[in-house]
């Protein structure tokens, strides 16, 4: 098991995710005790009985006057047991770019609904996200539970619905768990609580303390050396005349010295001499390790290049089809000219043909739709300039993952994922 789990939080306007994760940072002793001074003061200055832990994680102004989340926010909390690096992603329609952003890494999500609203619009939209992200563990955190009556039934309800969701979505059963809480109370958050006892499952913080993950959140299967070349540092100094390293960080597999490698897309190949850190060298590497890479033979390698195993290099490509999700305010069109960015590549691309659009509300496909709009989910087929070396997402979340730029202001427009990552849906054909 993993001594380190990378979570985030996702569900809609007023599910209580904020208070949920300060319960989460109060309840491990992971805040400071001036921080609870300061919102209890805030608390009784609102004329709250109680503090509102929400308050310790909506740090902007504007969320804190709105009582919403509108940015992702990074927390960090331990128990004995584990560490914890949880990604605290806004409810909003207009934000679930951020939230893509959030769960991109995440090995576990925490999905909240509102007990008295249950399953809604934006709870299938943020699990269909989760689904073709390919995150390994969900868990449904159904909260305020103390506010409905008959609190077994709706709990019961709730999980009957989600279940056939994520079924349909692609996740194995064993992969789903559904918790009733109250964040506000403290129910099932560190402990079992006797207000539900109906429910005889672990509390939150115990699921999150033995659920087994993969330490690996760049891929769940296992391929050889990915490593996008980030800068080529040259000192040209009298202590390092000849050096010629190739620093970045690896996306997948592991490098040693004397491995065999291929520079992409020019195919070269050549063996690694030694790995390089601040720190010294290093005898093996392992995926998020930031290193400098020197090899055995001066080959032509720049930025955007990657050194990959030459025992199963990707091919480089120029076409292929994608799954996006859109996320900006004008509509994707078939021929649209954009920027896409790839590891640490960024080449123009051209939309070719939009294949389908996705109803995550209905689980269909529209293949007739002629645009993507706002937080649509499509497949798409993509032309770039340069070659890019990408694995399928569903072999490796890294090298498989890219993002689509509006070459005039800069802004991220899609999330996309390489291949048709919408295999592992129920989908059917809207009429």
């Amino acid at each position: 098991m993993s001594d380190l789990l990378r979570l985030a939080t996702a569900g809609s306007v007023d599910d209580g995710k904020s208070t949920l994760v300060g319960r989460l940072l109060y309840d491990t002793k992971s805040v400071l005790a001036d921080q609870i001074d300061a919102v209890t003061r805030a608390s009784v200055d609102r004329g709250l009985s109680t503090p509102d832990l929400s308050l310790l994680v909506d740090g902007l102004r504007a969320e804190r006057e709105q009582g919403i989340t509108i940015d992702v926010a990074y927390r960090y909390f331990a128990t004995p047991q584990r560490s914890f690096v949880l990604a605290d992603t806004p409810g909003h329609v207009q934000y679930t770019r951020n939230t893509v952003s959030g769960a991109s890494t995440a090995q576990l999500v925490i999905l909240l609904v509102d007990a008295r609203k249950g399953v809604i619009e934006q709870t299938r939209r943020h699990a269909a996200v989760m689904a073709l992200l390919g995150v390994p563990k969900l868990v449904l955190a159904v909260n305020k539970i103390d506010l409905v009556d008959d609190a077994a039934g709706v709990f019961e309800k709730i999980v009957d619905e989600f279940t056939q969701l994520t079924t349909k979505l692609g996740w194995a059963r064993e992969d789903v768990s559904e918790i009733p809480v109250s964040a506000l109370h403290g129910d099932n958050i560190a402990s079992r609580s006797e207000n539900t006892p109906y429910y005889d499952g672990p509390s939150l913080i115990e699921h999150l303390e033995s659920v087994p993950v993969d330490a690996d959140v760049h891929g769940r299967h296992q391929v050889g050396l990915r490593f996008p070349v980030q800068y080529v540092i040259r000192p040209r100094t009298a202590e390092y005349p000849d050096y010629r390293g190739y620093a970045g960080q690896i996306a997948a597999g592991v490098v040693r010295p004397g491995d065999e490698v291929v520079v992409l897309p020019s195919g070269t190949r050549t063996t690694v001499e030694r790995i390089d850190t601040a720190d010294g060298e290093l005898e093996s590497a392992q995926p998020g390790r930031s290193v400098t890479l020197i090899l055995a033979d001066d080959v032509d390698v720049s930025r955007g290049d990657v050194i990959a195993a030459a025992t199963d290099a990707p091919e480089p490509i120029d076409t292929f089809d994608a799954t996006v999700c859109w996320l900006g305010d004008k509509p994707l069109r078939a021929g649209a000219r954009l920027l896409l960015k790839h590891g640490t590549r960024t080449t123009q691309a051209v939309v070719g043909a939009l294949l389908e659009r996705f109803d995550e509300q209905h689980l269909a496909a529209d293949t007739e739709a002629e645009s993507l709009a706002l937080n649509d989910i499509g497949r798409i087929s993509v032309r770039v300039a340069d070659p890019i070396i990408a694995d399928d997402y569903r072999v490796n979340r890294h090298t498989g993952s890219f993002l689509l730029i509006d070459p005039a202001g800069g802004n991220t427009l899609a999330a996309g994922l390489v291949g048709d990552v919408l295999t592992a849906v129920e989908v059917g054909t809207e009429s």
